[in-house]
């Protein structure tokens, strides 16, 4: 008797180790869209989860931002039930902003934004130990190459983590082709979403196309065609590693930041500035960018130049002012200690 098709064995594989730490009885949801990914991942989860002793349904979120999207939900819906899995909830959501986005993240920020809201919502009310995405390698790859675009440090670069928290994406290690493969194996019909793609309707705030969807159909091809085939496998290896050293860097940072924290009268974060300015450069502004969330900056706002200017007061420091952080916090040194805490009306820090 023949055995299942490679690609489908391959998602069954990838799903089973993504599951494999959950104890009987647990209950996973499928984040679902009706695209091939999602799909192919309800066809795994829905053979694996019951082979587990776990109980497994899926969550489709219909964005309400093209004509016909609930049809697709519907659809959507309607196949992962008869895959088995059960319960289905479909969840409408309001994305901020409509299909331009009027967030610094465009309408692509917006969107995730209200669809991790929902999902997150689905789960609470389930009682789900984990939601599973279908994010591939070719997502992965993407997100390598926006992040190096952007100019961002190793842990952007290090791309979707494959788990951390509710979220697992079992797939990472999968092409986008073999979901499409898994899926007509398996019978499904997917959908391709045409805001997804370059000539889509979702722009930014200027107008021009989404920057993922560049990269998918322009940057990725160009690179594949000057480098050779493997591009998209090299940039997943380049995130994998880079996420092991990333996580060793932020626990050795975490250390560093320990080591530093001084007790202290006044409110707020109070660090030894001598100890840090010892340390590693690599360490000492990954402590900084730890120090600075602990005491309240708003992590989307906080970006590397607040970094560099905390870093100043603690290496090059010659009487500068205090340094404003978005949240607001404000910093300051004074007798060898570099203080961060929440900024008073007039912008100082209280007292």
């Amino acid at each position: 008797m023949a055995g299942p098709h490679p690609d489908v064995a391959a998602a069954r594989r990838a799903v089973r180790a993504a599951l494999a730490d959950l104890p009987p009885g647990a209950r996973v949801l499928v984040a679902c869209s009706g695209g091939a990914d999602s799909l192919a991942l309800a066809a795994a989860t829905a053979f694996v989860a019951p082979r587990e002793r776990l109980l497994s349904g899926a969550v489709v979120v219909d964005h309400r931002l093209q004509a016909g999207s609930g049809e697709v939900a519907a659809r959507a819906a309607d196949q992962c039930r008869a895959l088995g899995l059960d319960p289905i909830t479909v969840r409408e959501v309001d994305v901020d902003g409509g299909a331009r986005g009027a967030g610094a993240g465009g309408p692509e920020a917006a969107a995730r934004a209200a669809r991790y809201a929902a999902l997150d919502e689905a789960a609470r009310e389930a009682g789900a130990s984990a939601v599973l995405l279908g994010h591939t390698l070719d997502d992965q790859a993407e997100t390598v190459l926006l992040a190096l675009a952007r100019g961002s440090g190793a842990r952007s670069l290090a791309g979707m983590p494959a788990a951390r928290g509710l979220w697992r994406r079992p797939f990472l290690g999968l092409r986008r082709t073999q979901t499409e493969q898994v899926c007509g194996a398996v019978g499904l019909e997917f959908v391709r979403d045409p805001a997804n793609t370059v000539a889509g309707p979702w722009r930014a705030a200027d107008g021009t196309p989404l920057r993922r969807a560049a990269v998918r159909e322009r940057a990725l091809p160009a690179l594949a065609e000057a480098l050779g085939p493997g591009v998209v496998e090299a940039l997943g290896r380049t995130a994998h590693q880079l996420a092991r050293d990333a996580d060793l860097l932020e626990a050795l940072a975490q250390e560093l930041l320990d080591r530093a924290s001084a007790a202290a009268g006044e409110p707020g974060l109070t660090l030894d500035a001598a100890g840090l300015a010892e340390a590693h450069a690599a360490l000492r502004t990954r402590a900084l960018h730890a120090a600075a969330l602990r005491a309240g900056a708003t992590p989307g706002a906080l970006a590397a130049v607040h970094v560099e200017a905390l870093d100043a007061l603690v290496t090059r420091y010659h009487g500068q002012g205090p340094v404003p952080l978005p949240g607001p916090v404000v910093a300051r040194r004074r007798c060898g200690r570099l203080t961060l805490a929440p900024a008073g009306p007039a912008g100082r820090p209280e007292t």
